[in-house]
């Protein structure tokens, strides 16, 4: 078994190629929440969604977010009702939100919701919230304290960032199933997501660096010299007073991590890195960056 710690895009496109060397029953990949947010009053959980999609071969990969085209004419005849809904949801996106909104309203866990959604879908991997706990990331600026949603889609991360803060007002515990899937893994991949928002969340949660101690795992590099591959990385990164690069990156994962990845073309040495083309483009790149961290030796 494989198991991937995921958030935004960088890991999802790491994923698409490990499909083509393992089956999906095979995969499991505990995901980032701290992202979540209820939106016109459904459960919006961007990072889940495009697992979700992806396993479903719904994912629109142009975006690598929404599903493939969809339309937007609730969100269109929403702003134009005067709802400031500054994310621009698909319709068809919109039911999974709803479907999800409800069983969380009945008494299910995210976890469990989220396995239910996947049977329904016919997603064979197994797709892990790494918590049940409410959970964000919180933007402190010089306008105030934003969701990360509201500092990243409403205003285009342009504000200046003071701080990056966790907020889970009962506890960042991991969720149900997240520790077995770290310690049964065959090896677990940190995908070339952002640290500060897409990874560390999962880590803050309770027992998860133990387990990963214990395991064999390999992360890879977002950065190319002080650049992310996408994403707003390097200003997160400098708020939390670290450099936007690979060194910095590897400091955030050095207790447990066994190999790590950078691209060819970055100038910043990390000793002991293996070096490979991260650039996943295309689907043939993703193949052949999967399958050269899934025959990795320890």
């Amino acid at each position: 078994m494989i198991t991937f710690l995921s958030g935004g895009t960088g890991t999802p496109k790491l994923v698409r190629g490990a499909r083509k060397h393992v089956p999906d029953h095979a995969i499991t990949v505990i995901v980032n929440t701290a992202e979540d947010i209820w939106v016109s009053g459904n459960h919006l959980s961007p990072d889940i969604d495009t697992l979700i999609y992806l396993f479903s071969g719904q994912l629109n990969t142009d975006t690598w977010w929404g599903i493939t085209g969809d339309s937007f004419h609730t969100h269109q005849e929403l702003n134009r009702l005067g709802v400031d809904e500054y994310i621009g949801i698909g319709d068809r996106d919109r039911a999974l939100h709803i479907a999800r909104g409800e069983l969380l309203r009945e008494g299910y866990s995210l976890t469990e919701a989220i396995q239910i959604l996947s049977a329904r879908m016919g997603i064979g991997a197994c797709i892990l919230p790494m918590s049940d706990e409410e959970v964000a990331t919180l933007i402190r600026t010089d306008n105030g304290t934003l969701h990360f949603q509201e500092y990243w889609v409403k205003h285009k991360g342009t504000l200046p960032i003071q701080d990056v803060v966790r907020y889970a007002p009962t506890g960042l515990f991991a969720g149900e199933g997240v520790i077995k899937a770290i310690k049964n893994a065959d090896r677990v991949i940190i995908g070339p997501s952002n640290p500060i928002t897409s990874i560390l969340p999962i880590l803050e949660c309770s027992g998860v660096i133990p387990a990963l101690m214990d395991s064999f795992v390999i992360a890879v590099s977002p950065f190319i010299g002080n650049a992310p591959i996408s994403g707003p990385a390097a200003v997160l990164m400098n708020a939390r007073g670290l450099s936007p690069d690979s060194a910095s990156t590897f400091s955030l994962y050095k207790e447990f991590c066994d190999l790590f990845v950078q691209d060819i073309r970055d100038p910043v040495d990390v000793p002991g890195s293996l070096r490979c083309d991260t650039l996943m483009t295309n689907e043939e790149k993703s193949a052949a960056l999967a399958e050269t961290l899934l025959s990795a030796g320890r």
